[in-house]
């Protein structure tokens, strides 16, 4: 069986360059996944998980930057490398863009072989400096799989929000540990993850609730905080 191939998502619009650009990614064993608007290509990136992106910066609606960005700030899409192609004359943008966090950027007109060529750099670099996947953590019935972002109990996978994933994740790599709200707050805080302290217990709340039968994993500590005791 042979080795799967890398997933590239193209999010642009259906013009000839840009089919050619697919093409040759196709020819170069890459699986290839189209969108043709910014709204679109979050959607999909949501649900294919791509290895790479390449976005057209002249997208129509929600434009090459704000796509970026979004996709910057989503756990999936946070460190998947990112391509921008840009029209010549456009440097302006590239500053801009490589502080929203594009990887690269290649202005248009561009070989369909130079494009291939650093999506493949891009690839190798993410790779070399990827840190190994984090292992999955075992509560009895209870999994926590940080790597794919989703916990399941005896199979069953919780549709958990961002913010109760990361209570849960944080709670349980330290079992018996106390955690005060504000220290929770700061162990979940993110881009995608704004939560007040006193609204920690309402997430905790909801959390508790999702584990049904193994609600109590997750223990109120009267007066300071919150622990896991997964036994």
């Amino acid at each position: 069986m042979g080795m799967s191939r890398n997933r590239v998502l193209v999010i642009g619009d259906g013009a000839d360059a840009l089919e050619r650009v697919r093409s040759s990614l196709r020819d170069g064993d890459f699986e290839v996944v189209c969108a043709t608007s910014g709204e679109e290509g979050l959607e999909v990136s949501a649900r294919v998980c791509p290895d790479l992106v390449l976005i057209d910066l002249g997208l129509p609606g929600l434009d090459g930057r704000a796509t970026c960005r979004a996709l910057r700030s989503r756990p999936r899409t946070r460190r998947t490398p990112i391509l921008v192609l840009a029209p010549l004359g456009s440097e302006a943008d590239i500053v801009a863009g490589i502080g929203d966090g594009a990887d690269d950027y290649l202005l248009k007109p561009v070989s369909p072989e130079i494009v291939l060529a650093r999506c493949r750099v891009a690839l190798r670099r993410w790779r070399a400096d990827a840190p190994p996947d984090p292992v999955p953590l075992q509560v009895h019935e209870l999994t926590i799989d940080p790597a794919g972002f989703v916990a399941r109990v005896a199979g069953r996978r919780l549709e958990l929000t961002v913010t109760e994933f990361k209570l849960l994740h944080h709670l349980a790599e330290h079992p018996g540990r106390v955690f005060t709200r504000y220290q929770l707050v700061d162990a979940v805080r993110g881009a995608d993850c704004m939560v007040a302290d006193r609204a920690v217990d309402g997430h905790l709340v909801g959390l508790r609730r999702k584990l049904g039968d193994y609600g109590h994993y997750v223990e109120t500590v009267r007066g300071v905080g919150y622990r896991f005791r997964g036994v």
